[in-house]
């Protein structure tokens, strides 16, 4: 099943979210969508169609990505491992 696209103002709030776990906040963008003069700082509405342009095309496409029945995609399903050479001295 894909997933379903959200709309705006879901991406909005989830991106905000992030962001402000982070520490960053949007507000401090100027206003409207053009660019602050004095230090080139981009709009906030220019900057949130930006991040959910970046949400719309490169995160949820990976999320709906599957790895088909081939054995040899098989390895890849497991989440890559902090120390590989311990995990391969472990698995031997």
């Amino acid at each position: 099943m894909a997933p379903v696209q959200p709309t705006d103002d879901e991406l909005d709030t989830m991106i905000r979210a992030r962001l402000a776990l982070l520490g960053i906040d949007l507000d401090q963008l100027p206003p409207g969508s053009a660019a602050d003069p004095e230090t080139g700082a981009p709009g906030r509405d220019t900057a949130l169609a930006s991040l959910r342009s970046f949400m719309r095309t490169t995160v949820l496409p990976l999320a709906g990505y599957r790895f088909g029945q081939d054995p040899r995609l098989a390895q890849q399903v497991a989440p890559p491992a902090l120390y590989p050479s311990i995990m391969t001295a472990w698995n031997r």
